[in-house]
C-alpha cells in the first residue's frame, strides 16, 4: 500500500487472475491491534461464485489428466516459495488475524507440512491389481479426482486451515474454490500467486472473498461436487446438512470444549507451561484450544490454580509484531465484547472468577481489541461457560474427585474434538486413549494436532461428515474409489452365463 492511509483492496482471485468484477458490497478489515481499518475485501455476489466455479470446470480436465508426479513437481516448487515467502506471509497473518508473529510462522509451517504429505501423492494414489480373479480375468481398482471442489475457511488460521484442504485436493488432480474468512482474507490470495508463480495452470485454483452469500451459493452450485468446511459447530452443521442435500460429499469440522486431566502425580511444572501455552496462545482462537482444565484431587486443584494465578500475572499481551509478546489481541471488536459477554455471564452464574481480563489496556494500543488472560475455578458442567464454546483466552477449572469422574466429565460433553490428560502413570494414560470420546488425544502433550502424514478431526458435534481432513483420510475424501474388472479376447469358447458369476 503505498498510502499508508489509505485501504487497500482485496479481490477475488479468479482464472489466473486478480479481480473486482465490480464489487458491490465491501467488508473493512482491520489491525486487530490498533484498531485500524487497513484493508477492504469484495464480497462475491452468486454470480462472481458462478464464475469461479465455471473456471475452474473449464480447467479441470486438463488438470485431471496431468500426470499426478507432475502436479506433485508443481506442490514441490510451491512448496518453496511459501518456505522462502515465511516471515512475509507471518506478517500478514499478524497484521490481519492478530496473533504473534511468531504463532503466524509455526502455522504456515503446520500448513507447508500438508504441501509436503501432498507432494508424494503418486504413492498415495497407487491402485490395487489381482490377476487372475477368474479365467483370463484380472481386477484392479484405482482412485479419480472429484471434479471442482470448495474450501471454506476460518479466521483463526488464513495460511494453515486453507493448506490443510488445497494442495491434497490439487495433488488428487481436483480444481479448487477457495472462500477464507473476510476478517483476514489476504493470505489467500498471496499463497494463490505463488502456486501461479509456480506453474499452476489458471483456473485450477480460484479464490472468492464473501459472507453467506458467497458460502450458500458455494454449497448449492450444481458443479460443485464437494465442500470441505472449517468454524463454529453451528455453521459445520448447517454446511453439513444443506450440501449433503445438493449430494455433495462435505467434511465439515465444527467447535470444540477441549479438556486436559492432571492427574494428582503429573509434572505440575510441565502442566502449567502447557496449559498457559494452550489456554492463552493465539488469544484462545483455536479449535484445539485448551478452555477446560480437570485436576483430579482437591490438592491437586489448589496447587493449579495457584500456579496458573502466578502465571497469569506475567503473561505478555501486546502487539504481535513486538517481540517477546506472548498473546496479542482478538480478531475484532465485535469478538472481543462477545467473549467478555461470556465472562459476565460465568460471573452470574456463580463461577469463582478468579483472574478477570476485561478491560486489558495495552500502552500505545488503546484501540486494539484486547482481552486479557481470564481464568474461572469451581466451575460446573451445568454453566455456559462451560457448555459453549467462548473461543477466547478463558480457562475454566472444573474439579474431579477420581480419574472416572474425570473421564466421564470429559466423554458427557457435546463436542469431542480433542483432549489431553497430563501424568506419569502409564496405566491411567492407557485407559484414558482407549476410553476417551474424542478424535484426538494427548498424553502429556496439551494439542495434539496430528501430523500431515495422519488425519485430523474430532467427534460428536466436533465434526459432520464420514472424512477427517488431511493425511490418508484427505485423500480419500478428494477421490472416488473406481474398480474394474478385464478380460481380453481369446481362442476359448464363450458361452452366455445367466446366473452370478462365481468361482467355484
Amino acid at each position: 500500500m503505498s498510502n499508508a492511509d489509505q485501504p487497500f483492496e482485496i479481490n477475488h482471485f479468479i482464472n489466473g487472475v486478480l479481480e473486482a468484477r465490480d464489487a458491490e458490497r465491501r467488508a473493512d478489515v482491520y489491525n486487530p491491534a490498533t484498531g485500524q481499518v487497513t484493508g477492504q475485501v469484495a464480497l462475491a455476489t452468486a454470480a462472481d461464485v458462478d464464475h469461479a466455479v465455471n473456471a475452474a470446470a473449464t480447467a479441470f480436465e486438463a488438470w485431471a489428466d496431468t500426470p499426478p508426479h507432475v502436479r506433485a513437481r508443481i506442490l514441490f516448487r510451491f512448496r518453496d516459495l511459501v518456505e522462502q515467502n515465511t516471515e512475509r506471509l507471518a506478517k500478514i497473518i499478524t497484521a490481519e488475524h492478530g496473533k504473534v508473529h511468531s504463532d503466524a510462522v509455526g502455522e504456515v509451517i503446520r500448513g507447508l507440512e500438508v504441501v509436503e504429505f501432498a507432494c508424494g501423492i503418486p504413492q498415495q494414489l497407487k491402485g490395487e491389481f489381482s490377476e487372475n480373479v477368474g479365467r483370463a480375468v484380472d481386477g484392479v481398482s484405482f482412485r479419480q479426482p472429484l471434479g471442482v471442489v470448495a474450501g471454506i475457511s476460518p479466521f483463526n488460521f488464513p495460511a494453515m486451515v486453507p493448506m490443510w484442504m488445497f494442495p491434497v485436493a490439487l495433488a488428487c488432480g481436483n480444481n479448487f474454490v477457495m472462500k477464507p474468512s473476510e476478517k483476514d482474507p489476504t493470505l489467500s490470495v498471496e499463497l494463490a500467486l505463488l502456486l501461479k508463480e509456480a506453474g499452476l495452470p489458471d483456473g485450477v485454483f480460484n479464490v472468492v472473498h464473501g459472507d453467506k452469500v458467497a458460502v450458500d451459493a458455494l454449497l448449492h452450485h450444481p458443479q460443485v461436487e464437494a465442500v470441505s468446511f472449517v468454524g463454529s459447530t453451528p455453521i459445520a452443521e448447517y454446511v453439513h446438512k444443506t450440501a449433503s442435500d445438493q449430494g455433495k460429499r462435505v467434511q465439515a469440522l465444527g467447535g470444540a470444549k477441549n479438556h486436559m486431566v492432571v492427574m494428582p502425580d503429573a509434572d505440575m511444572d510441565q502442566v502449567v507451561a502447557s496449559l498457559m501455552g494452550a489456554a492463552y496462545g493465539s488469544a484462545g482462537e483455536r479449535c484445539m484450544a485448551i478452555s477446560v482444565a480437570v485436576p483430579v484431587g482437591e490438592e491437586t486443584a489448589i496447587i493449579l490454580r495457584e500456579r496458573l494465578i502466578e502465571a497469569l500475572a506475567t503473561l505478555k499481551i501486546g502487539d504481535g509484531i513486538e517481540p517477546d509478546v506472548e498473546m496479542g489481541p482478538l480478531v475484532t471488536a465485535a469478538h472481543r465484547d462477545k467473549v467478555a459477554e461470556y465472562v459476565a455471564i460465568g460471573v452470574d452464574e456463580g463461577a469463582d472468577l478468579v483472574v478477570d481480563g476485561r478491560g486489558h489496556q495495552v500502552p500505545g494500543r488503546e484501540d486494539g481489541f484486547f482481552l486479557g488472560g481470564t481464568l474461572f475455578d469451581h466451575v460446573s458442567p451445568k454453566m455456559r461457560i462451560y457448555r459453549e464454546e467462548i473461543f477466547g483466552p478463558v480457562l475454566s477449572i472444573v474439579r474431579a474427585g477420581s480419574f472416572n469422574e474425570a473421564l466421564e466429565l470429559v466423554n458427557d460433553h457435546e463436542f469431542g474434538n480433542g483432549t489431553a490428560i497430563f501424568t506419569a502413570d502409564g496405566g491411567a494414560a492407557r485407559t484414558f486413549l482407549a476410553k476417551v470420546k474424542a478424535g484426538m488425544v494427548g498424553v502429556n502433550v496439551p494439542i495434539p494436532v496430528p501430523m500431515a502424514f495422519h488425519s485430523f478431526g474430532g467427534w460428536k458435534r466436533s465434526l459432520f461428515g464420514d472424512h477427517h481432513i488431511h493425511g490418508p483420510e484427505g485423500v480419500r475424501f478428494y477421490t472416488r474409489y473406481k474398480t474394474a474388472t478385464t478380460r481380453w479376447p481369446n481362442e476359448t469358447q464363450v458361452k452366455a452365463a445367466y446366473t452370478m458369476p462365481t468361482h467355484g
